[in-house]
C-alpha cells in the first residue's frame, strides 16, 4: 500500500523572500516514487551504485557551471539527496551563516551570467544532468529518476547550519528511522524539516 504524503511537506515558501539572493540553502531531492536506486546502506554507511556515483559527481560539478555557487555538506542516500548550497551575489560572501548575507548541466552555458539564477533553475539543471548522464550510460534508460519538485530550507543562522550539517552527516546511520525510507516503521522528524518549502524544479 502506498504511504500517504508526508504532512510536513507543505508549501511554506516565504512570502516576499528573494530565492535568488545570497545565503545558505538546504535542499532535498527525492528519487521517483522514493525507489532505492542510488545505492544501499551497509553497516551504517552508504554504498553508492553507478547511478549514485553520477549523482555525487554531478553535484560536485555544480560550481563549474554556476560560478556563484559553492557546495557544502551533502549526502547521497538510497532514494534521496541532501545538500547545502551557498549562493554568492556580487561581493557578498558568507563564510558561515553566523550572520546571513541578505557531465554538462542543462543550459549551463546560457546561464553563465553575472545575474544569479533562482535555486529552482540550479536544481532543475542538476536533475537533468544526472538523467542525461545516466541515460548516456544506458542506466535507467527511458525511466524516470527524480520525483517532481524538490524541498528547500533557508538556513537562518549558525545553529541552524550546524544542526542541518550534523543531520546530513548522520543520515546513513539513521536510515532505519528516516522519513524518506519507505520501510521505516518509526520515523524521526527533525524540527528544521518542518520548514522545508516545496519548490518547483
Amino acid at each position: 500500500m502506498d504511504k500517504q504524503p508526508i504532512q510536513y511537506r507543505k508549501n511554506i515558501r516565504l512570502k516576499g523572500y528573494d530565492y535568488s539572493s545570497a545565503g545558505y540553502h538546504f535542499v532535498t531531492i527525492v528519487s521517483y516514487k522514493r525507489k532505492n536506486i542510488f545505492g544501499e546502506i551497509i553497516n551504517g554507511e552508504i554504498e553508492l551504485n553507478p547511478l549514485g556515483i553520477i549523482v555525487e559527481k554531478t553535484w560536485q560539478e555544480i560550481p563549474h557551471h554556476f560560478p556563484y555557487i559553492e557546495v557544502d555538506s551533502y549526502i547521497v542516500m538510497p532514494n534521496h539527496f541532501h545538500g547545502i548550497i551557498l549562493k554568492e551575489v556580487g561581493a557578498q560572501h558568507c563564510l558561515r551563516p553566523s550572520t546571513l548575507c541578505a557531465s554538462p548541466l542543462q543550459h549551463a552555458e546560457t546561464l553563465r551570467q553575472n545575474k544569479t539564477q533562482p535555486m529552482g533553475v540550479i536544481v532543475r539543471s542538476f536533475k537533468s544532468a544526472v538523467t542525461k548522464s545516466a541515460h548516456d550510460l544506458e542506466l535507467f534508460d527511458g525511466v524516470k529518476i527524480w520525483q517532481r519538485n524538490y524541498y528547500e530550507h533557508i538556513i537562518r543562522d549558525e545553529d541552524d547550519y550546524q544542526q542541518i550539517a550534523d543531520y546530513i552527516a548522520a543520515n546513513p546511520i539513521n536510515w532505519e528511522f528516516d522519513l524518506e525510507n519507505l520501510k521505516t516503521s518509526n520515523p524521526v522528524q527533525k524540527s528544521f524539516l518542518n520548514n522545508h518549502a516545496n519548490q518547483t524544479a
